[in-house]
């Protein structure tokens, strides 16, 4: 059965170097979450806390309700119900696939371990690789029999860290999509450490941005991607720029490319300045439009280019465009704003930062 997780003010240091620091998210029974972040912001020392392998030094961990860590108490791993994907894989070289998924089995009739092993194995579409080694394997079949070792002892909950970091962007692409499928078949709860979006994005149900040992924003990928919480979500993921606005007495947000409106920063007043979040898709080429750009470089991508432009202030911006719209460099085309969710901050010196 799947478990529901709930992390309440977790704190971790190695020695005396804190790296999570009061870290609390709930996910429900059966959800995908991901923690994202940079390297070094604590999302695996999490996953660790979470298996079992690292002490509390303070908060709770707590699986459908049952604590299984606190300060000075931890349920050991192997009686938390949790499967883990490493990194690495760590399948057993001597062992062939067969043998590799049945690992955790032992418990088991031979039977009723071999009919879990072909399911398994039907599960991640490795049903002719029983009898093959590791090495024998190419990366992207390895990471799924590591998956349906995983998921062979029917775990509460499956723990990934960076499972995909091995493998080639398109392999990588594709396995993350199936990847949540599996895990949506399964109804298992499952939570994947990464520094990849896209991963993220194409795995999880609820994605929680991590910074300096704290979740800026628990919340779907939609949301941290069109309604980021913080600077930090907001220039962490996607692409963007920020450019200047002024709050008016209107209600608006003004900027160069025009009015704007939208929910105003929190504690902003009329008269003050703001930073406005511009993603490439906010940014419609129009020849018709008043307001003009200055191409500074491109990047074809095959059905589009992006587009590094230039404003009439030296501000520069992104721009995602059809690639049948091949402007040379150092040309003026006409562009206007395009935008459902407005996202702006209290300014700063410099709005690009």
């Amino acid at each position: 059965m799947a478990a529901s997780v709930e992390v309440a003010g977790l704190e971790h240091a190695y020695d005396t170097q804190p790296v999570v620091r009061g870290l609390s998210f709930s996910l429900a029974a059966g959800g995908i979450g991901c923690l994202l972040g940079p390297s070094g912001c604590g999302k695996t020392t999490v996953l660790r806390c979470l298996a079992g392998f690292e002490p509390l030094r303070a908060g709770t961990i707590a699986f459908s309700g049952r604590v299984v860590s606190s300060p000075g108490r931890s349920v050991p791993p192997e009686s938390r119900g949790v499967g883990m994907v490493f990194q690495d894989y760590a399948l057993f070289p001597h062992l062939d696939v067969t043998r590799n998924v049945a690992f955790g089995l032992e418990r088991r009739t031979a039977a009723d371990r071999d009919a879990r092993v072909r399911r398994m194995l039907g599960l991640v579409g490795l049903a002719d690789v029983g009898r093959a080694y590791p090495h024998e394997l190419s990366g992207g079949q390895q990471q799924r029999v590591a998956l349906a070792r995983a998921l062979a002892p029917e775990p509460e909950l499956l723990l990934l860290d960076e499972p995909f970091s091995n493998l080639d962007v398109d392999l990588r692409e594709r396995l993350s999509v199936e990847v949540r499928a599996i895990l949506k078949e399964t109804g298992i709860t499952a939570i994947l450490v990464t520094h990849d979006q896209h991963e993220a994005f194409a795995i999880a149900d609820e994605v929680g941005i991590m910074n300096e040992g704290v979740i800026d924003q628990w919340a779907s990928p939609y949301d941290v991607y069109h309604r980021p919480r913080s600077r930090f979500v907001a220039d962490f993921v996607g692409q963007g720029v920020f450019v200047r606005g002024v709050a008016d007495s209107s209600g608006r947000l003004v900027t160069e490319l025009g009015e704007l409106e939208g929910e105003w920063p929190p504690g902003v007043a009329a008269g003050d300045a703001v930073d406005v979040l511009l993603r490439p898709d906010d940014i419609v080429h129009d020849d018709s439009s008043p307001w003009r750009a200055v191409v500074r470089s491109k990047t074809f991508r095959g059905a589009e280019f992006l587009y590094t432009l230039a404003l009439a202030s030296g501000t520069r911006v992104l721009a995602v465009v059809p690639s049948h719209h091949d402007h040379a460099i150092g040309e003026s085309i006409g562009i206007r704003l395009e935008i459902d969710h407005v996202v702006a901050f209290h300014a700063v010196a410099d709005p690009s930062a």
